[in-house]
């Protein structure tokens, strides 16, 4: 499939970036172009495009990338929306949701215990609550010794 998208160019801090139509599986460092259609200096803002090969190539079925399709629309090239280039996802925004400071929620059988119990309807008779009983923890210390006078002694190489 072909795709519209830039190429970076120019020097360490000095990028300079070319609209070129390539071939998605290529790499964008080193792939061969298709066609080039335009340049983008983010420098100096400026940018170039030859409207009439994009509206070819894009017809021909080229995909613009989001930051493509922007462009071409800021320069009316293509009447469309805008495309929503970064978004942040669910995982990041409830990574960002805890406060410095503020104490983690707690997890495991402590943070299920800690839990209040849901309110009852009303009219319900409130039933007591029955203790669980906790299974205690195996002895690790004694498994290990066990398994250990389990296993049959080496004998002793004699030289």
């Amino acid at each position: 499939m072909l795709t519209i998208r830039l190429t970076r160019k120019g020097k360490k801090n000095q990028p300079f970036f070319r609209v070129v139509v390539i071939d998605k599986r290529r790499s964008s460092k080193g792939g061969r172009a298709v066609e080039e259609v335009g340049y983008v200096d983010p420098l100096t803002k400026r940018h170039s495009l030859k409207k009439d090969r994009i509206l070819h190539w894009i017809k021909m079925g080229a995909q613009p990338t989001a930051r493509i399709h922007n462009l071409l629309v800021s320069e009316k090239i293509i009447d469309a929306p805008k495309i929503k280039q970064f978004s942040v996802t669910k995982k990041a925004k409830a990574a960002a949701t805890p406060k410095a400071g503020e104490p983690r929620p707690e997890a495991g059988r402590e943070a299920l215990k800690a839990s209040a119990p849901a309110a009852a309807p009303a009219g319900a008779a409130e039933t007591p609550a029955t203790p669980v009983a906790e299974t205690p923890a195996p002895d690790v210390s004694a498994e290990a010794s066990a398994k250990e006078e389990a296993k049959p002694a080496e004998p002793e190489k004699t030289a």
